[in-house]
């Protein structure tokens, strides 16, 4: 049988890749078409904790003249792919597995699971928590006289922006047990820091939240929580590879290596 060349291999691949690629977006664009009659129904949902902290009256308004249009639009190509991503991570783990080792299939397949669970998570967490606190702040230092109407475009992007912060913030286990998996740092070491992430994690909410200490707050503290949970989790997974390691290397003996050289002959000779 005849060993195929580089180049088969490699166009396989790529073929495969193209496979792969067209499915999942396949996928998006089923469930879009399914969500687009109800586009401006999705929009009002994500707009709901502005508009209940807005005051009496007050409402969002668009700017430009396709904005009503485009929006909704774009809400609803998100919410399809964020349905269809369990089906997308699917082929994308399709494509990596048959490279992968058998124990880092058995990795691999959990931390994709998790990694999306937490990243919906962070996202849920943003929706019913952050966001009723910070638009709650913005509407009430406004001052005397100011309508508060925000552009619907604006409004969009700002709260992708907190999604994704939100979002990625919960994936720090995951980031935390891949680290020391791979070797990078050790769970000592990452105990060790633990002062200095608590201070990057109060930075990075004072980056990427408004301007207010409740905000601030709501995201460094889970950033920090989340980040003892990952030491949590792979010191507990580190304890049974730690084990292995213990148990130093002894050869076997002549008498335990007759033994075993016997056992292989006796079988061999009932098998014929």
């Amino acid at each position: 049988m005849s060993t195929p060349e580089p180049s088969e291999t490699f166009i396989s691949h790529l073929i495969e890749l193209r496979t792969r690629l067209v499915r999942s977006i396949v996928a998006v664009l089923v469930v879009f078409v399914c969500l687009f009659p109800f586009a401006k129904e999705i929009y009002a949902l994500l707009a709901s904790p502005l508009l209940a902290s807005l005051p009496k009256g007050g409402q969002m308004i668009a700017t430009d003249v396709t904005t009503p249009f485009f929006v909704p639009m774009k809400v609803a190509m998100m919410t399809a792919f964020l349905i269809a991503l369990p089906y997308v991570l699917y082929q994308v783990w399709a494509f990596v597995a048959p490279g992968l080792y058998s124990h880092e299939k058995k990795l691999g397949a959990p931390l994709v699971a998790a990694s999306t669970l937490l990243f919906l998570c962070g996202m849920a967490f943003a929706y019913f928590l952050v966001f009723p606190v910070v638009f709650g702040f913005v509407t009430s230092v406004a001052p005397e006289g100011v309508a508060v109407m925000t552009d619907i475009n604006k409004y969009l992007d700002f709260v992708i922006t907190l999604f994704l912060a939100f979002g990625v913030t919960f994936e720090v286990p995951v980031a935390v047990v891949l680290l020391v998996r791979m070797g990078v740092v050790s769970v000592a070491k990452l105990k060790e820091i633990r002062s200095y992430v608590i201070v990057g994690a109060f930075v990075i909410g004072a980056i990427f939240t408004p301007p207010d200490v409740i905000s601030q707050i709501m995201l460094a503290v889970p950033l920090w929580l989340l980040y003892e949970a990952g030491i949590l989790v792979a010191s507990m997974m580190s304890k049974p590879a730690a084990a292995e390691e213990a148990e130093p290397y002894r050869p076997m003996a002549d008498a335990e290596m007759e033994r075993e050289l016997d056992a292989i002959e006796s079988k061999q000779d009932k098998s014929e």
